[in-house]
């Protein structure tokens, strides 16, 4: 029977116990023990499908990666330590020496320094394409590429990219589309419907959405998750059983909670949009963001996150963060609480002012986490701060 995906995320459970726990326990637990020379034999020959060793899977680990496999509509799944564990382990264990990979200008900076500063020591080099110009990708595309990866909507510029015409491309080339999905969460959007092979996410955003544990996880083709699940087993990124635990129960309240964000988020937009001390507005549910259509097409709402540029450039965006009272000066993003991130200054200062604007980032960028506290509330907050 179909089930509806808020049921899913709360009726998705391990098996009970003997004891008939109507809440999943935590499996706190390094390893588990056999019944005899037969069976411990069978399963580490893979005879019997069983947990051995939490570093390979536990029943909390099991639940948090089925309940997203059928969110995003993913046939496997492997669950992380953080979202960075993710995105490392995913692209270590399908690409080769020689290989090449073809990726969004806009990707988180940790994911841009894996591609510039480390894997080119390994011999796999990296294109780069603008989120506005798709039409260039396949000029990139040579014979040794391998992936075709993307954020979207990207962080922090909030620009969204049209799943569906780099699924295409990437089915045209025979080439592995990976997508990061972490600012929208299953919830808002399923990259695999538009034909993204393996999907990401780290688990620390809206997956928790109360900054309290860190987590990663890659869902998908599960020939290429097997391929990714055997290079984790032996290289140790797993998530604990009790961060697995704590984000199983906190995508019971994924709907109700991203629904209220995104809400919040909407409306500290369309406010920003009208503010003379903001030179312009992204959101992806705003009638003005460039790719307004695109975004209505495959996402449920808009996401948590609204970016903005305030007037007067650096220094304006320094003294707009240092003005915040009630929000949260923090890089996180996804949480309960509202948060504030001047991305020039802060997270992408060792960037230079060009570096920063080919991923749309100008010195008064400000990206806002739009929490769960009253609307009123923020757009108080942000109207004092820009007022001072």
């Amino acid at each position: 029977m179909s089930r509806k995906f808020e049921t899913e995320a709360i009726r998705t459970q391990t098996e009970r116990t003997q004891f008939l726990e109507h809440s999943t326990p935590m499996y706190l637990t390094s390893s588990f023990v056999f019944e005899d020379a037969e069976d411990m034999r069978a399963s580490f020959a893979e005879e019997k499908d069983r947990n051995i060793y939490s570093r390979y899977s536990n029943p909390n680990s099991n639940e948090f990666i089925a309940k997203v496999c059928k969110m995003e509509g993913a046939e496997a799944g492997f669950a992380f330590a953080s979202g960075m564990a993710a995105v490392y382990s995913t692209f270590a264990a399908l690409l080769e020496s020689g290989d090449h990979i073809i990726s969004s200008k806009s990707v988180f900076g940790s994911t841009h320094s894996l591609f510039t500063q480390f894997f080119p020591k390994w011999n796999i080099a990296t294109d780069y394409f603008d989120v506005d110009e798709l039409d260039g990708i396949e000029a990139l595309i040579q014979p040794n590429t391998k992936i075709l990866y993307a954020e979207s909507p990207t962080n922090p510029g909030v620009d969204v990219l049209d799943l569906e015409a780099l699924g295409a491309i990437a089915k045209k080339y025979n080439l592995i589309f990976i997508i990061d999905n972490c600012f929208a969460s299953p919830y808002l959007q399923q990259p695999i419907k538009f034909g993204a092979n393996l999907v990401i996410h780290s688990g620390t955003k809206l997956m928790d959405g109360q900054g309290r544990v860190l987590a990663g996880i890659t869902v998908g083709d599960g020939a290429l998750v097997d391929k990714i699940y055997r290079f984790a087993r032996i290289t140790g990124p797993a998530l604990s059983p009790f961060n697995a635990w704590v984000l199983s129960k906190s995508l019971e309240t994924l709907a109700l909670r991203v629904d209220r964000h995104c809400e919040n988020a909407l409306q500290l937009a369309t406010f920003l949009e009208s503010h003379p001390k903001v030179s312009w507005v992204k959101y992806p549910f705003l009638k003005s963001h460039p790719n307004y259509e695109v975004a209505k097409r495959q996402m449920k709402a808009g996401g948590c996150v609204v970016a903005f540029e305030v007037n007067g450039g650096l220094e304006a965006g320094r003294n707009f963060f240092d003005a915040i009272q009630l929000l949260s000066l923090s890089a996180n993003l996804g949480d309960s609480r509202s948060i504030v991130t001047h991305p020039a200054s802060t997270t992408h200062s060792k960037l230079s002012s060009e570096e920063r604007l080919a991923v749309g980032i100008t010195d008064g960028t400000v990206r806002v986490s739009v929490g769960l506290e009253h609307i009123d509330d923020i757009i108080a907050d942000i109207q004092q701060a820009l007022e001072r």
